[in-house]
């Protein structure tokens, strides 16, 4: 697909998922900023993102209002507008309901819920100026419950619904759509299999997952995003594209 000095942010772009959809849109020829937690971390992805001329620095914090608006800003300043945002950054942690505390359910709801909105509200006026679009990551556990998984079900679950919403008061505009990924391959997953006490076993668990039994690659999850940013998708708004290896497909 040919992204061709489109201008694009993509939050959450540090490492994993989000790194993987940034290095795709600028192989597909866009100028891509790149929004990651702290100066050191999108630093980091700059550095291996070192061959592109068209990347911008954009970190900071989504987990407040300041920090979305800021990084939105950065990016319009840098390219004289937007055409895509992808609001990838998020947070996700496993626990016991008995054992979710407030500090994890602000972590989760800060930066899953009230930084994509406030990431998609500061950009939405460019957005308009282009006939852009925004790409939601959510996740399969926002279309099926998970247990142990309550805090981040939840946050997820409210991505999905609220693209809809979205969807109906900024079109025709704007559209906006969700990928929902269940089990990618990335670093931060391998490092969590490693902590387990047979990690092994718990690897086969995530392959045996999904009926067509294995895990996502990043760049299939990259392809998703940007199929539905593309002008292939250019009649499809509110809607949730699983990426999940058929996954949901019974639920």
């Amino acid at each position: 697909m040919d992204f061709k000095d489109k201008r694009v942010l993509v939050t959450g772009a540090s490492r994993g998922i989000g790194f993987e959809i940034a290095k795709s849109f600028l192989d597909a020829g866009a100028r891509v900023a790149i929004n990651g937690s702290s100066d050191a971390s999108v630093a980091a992805a700059m550095e291996k993102l070192s061959d592109y001329e068209h990347t911008v620095a954009a970190p900071g914090n989504l987990g407040t209002v300041s920090g979305c608006e800021d990084s939105v800003q950065t990016a319009i300043d840098a390219f004289g507008g937007l055409d895509i945002l992808v609001n990838n950054a998020g947070v996700g942690a496993g626990r016991p309901i008995a054992d979710c505390d407030e500090a994890m359910w602000d972590a989760h709801c800060d930066v899953n819920l009230k930084g994509l909105f406030f990431c998609c509200r500061a950009a939405l006026p460019e957005l308009r100026k282009s006939n852009g679009n925004i790409v939601n990551i959510a996740s399969d556990a926002g279309l099926m419950g998970v247990p142990g998984i309550v805090v981040y079900c939840g946050t997820k679950g409210g991505v999905v619904n609220m693209s809809r919403a979205m969807a109906l008061e900024i079109a025709p505009d704007v559209r906006i759509n969700c990928v929902c990924p269940g089990y990618v391959d990335t670093d931060m997953i391998r490092i969590s299999a490693k902590k387990k006490p047979d990690p092994e076993a718990y690897w086969q668990k995530m392959i045996d997952y999904a009926p067509l039994k294995r895990i996502a690659s990043t760049d299939e999850i990259a392809h998703a995003v940007m199929y539905l940013a593309s002008d292939h998708a250019r009649f499809i708004t509110g809607t949730s594209l699983a990426v999940d290896g058929g996954a949901t497909a019974g639920k």
